[in-house]
């Protein structure tokens, strides 16, 4: 019997340890891009073609190399496409379902979590004009009015309620943050049809339409999934509902928002403010006008959940372990699109290959 063929997009595991276990299994281990990071940072779009009798696809990267129907008819045997990151987007999940192959991803607690700590840091940095302060002072400059950062808690001695947060997304990194925000003693509400009564109550958190977050909100954080209902969900009408003190922050997909419609808000000085960890063209070119507003858009690299001691390598026993369970008929877990279950049992389920 051949060895199964497993394609590696995405080789996250440094060590290469996992991928020599799998060998030694009796996989046959692939990996056609060694470099991904490098990989990652180019700007072109590749569509993933795999070998006709790869069963399993692994740590496909980011949204540049898109797994299509395309890629997915290109390998009939096809098993499961896994991926090292929490995100999905780059994967055509509705192709999947349909010929019974499984999405599975790896939401870690070091990916999610750290997107919510890091949320929490732009927020802080926008808010308070860290990076203004900081500029003025190594430019000769001290105290300045304009430097005033924002008031963010409620006092009792002179009945302030604090400002509100807004968070589109109740999910993982969404419940973190309003944990995270808890101790400051301001407003948080929340966005998300998708999350029962008892999560906001959990998180102590108000549970409110979308319309009035973005009427309300002082800051609107997004951290929702990148779906076709999620693309361009802040466009022109959204920002117009928004105050003119708020900020936006986006750490969720680039393509959620309307990049556009936010630059104009943000030239017009309808919104006062943005922090941007995703951009819908990554790396953006450098004429993109967003990168022209100065201190009214904070942006970092895509890399807001990556800390020293956790990222990728986090997720590479979740991987190996899906990988090894498919392989054997075994159902994984973390499966994103569970519609597809059925036809799959059907199709691989105790039909191991090892």
């Amino acid at each position: 019997m051949a060895k199964p063929k497993v394609d590696v997009y995405m080789p996250a595991d440094e060590s290469r340890k996992s991928y020599d276990r799998m060998a030694a299994a009796g996989v046959d281990v692939k990996i056609p891009v060694e470099n991904w990071m490098v990989q990652a940072n180019r700007p072109e779009i590749i569509e993933i073609v795999f070998d006709p009798d790869t069963v399993i696809g692994v740590g496909v990267a980011n949204r540049l190399r898109q797994v299509t129907r395309k890629s997915l008819e290109s390998a009939p045997d096809l098993r499961m496409i896994v991926k090292y990151s929490i995100g999905y987007d780059n994967v055509d999940v509705d192709a999947a379902t349909e010929m019974s192959i499984l999405v599975v991803h790896s939401p870690t607690e070091s990916n999610w979590g750290g997107v919510a700590e890091g949320t929490m840091a732009n927020m802080l940095a926008i808010l308070k004009n860290v990076r203004m302060k900081d500029r003025h002072v190594k430019d000769g400059g001290w105290r300045d009015a304009k430097l005033m950062g924002t008031y963010m808690g409620s006092r009792q001695i002179d009945d302030y309620e604090g400002i509100t947060v807004g968070i589109v997304g109740l999910g993982r990194i969404g419940s973190r943050l309003a944990d995270l925000l808890a101790p400051w003693r301001l407003n948080v509400i929340a966005y998300d049809p998708y999350v029962a009564e008892s999560v906001y109550v959990h998180h102590n958190v108000k549970a409110v339409d979308m319309d009035t977050l973005l009427r309300t909100s002082d800051v609107v954080t997004l951290h929702c999934n990148l779906t076709k209902e999620t693309r361009n969900l802040i466009s022109v009408d959204q920002l117009a509902l928004m105050k003119p003190n708020a900020v936006l922050l986006n750490a969720a997909r680039g393509p959620i928002v309307d990049i556009d419609a936010l630059f104009d808000a943000l030239d017009r000085d309808q919104i006062a403010g943005a922090a941007l960890d995703v951009l819908p063209e990554e790396p953006p070119a450098p004429q993109t006008p967003l990168l022209g507003l100065g201190d009214k858009v904070l942006l970092s690299p895509h890399m807001i959940s990556h800390n020293k001691g956790t990222g990728l390598q986090i997720a590479v026993p979740w991987v190996e372990k899906a990988v090894m369970d498919v392989l054997h008929g075994k159902v994984p877990k973390h499966i994103v699109n569970q519609d597809a279950l059925p036809d799959w049992r059907g199709r691989f389920e105790g039909k191991s290959l090892l």
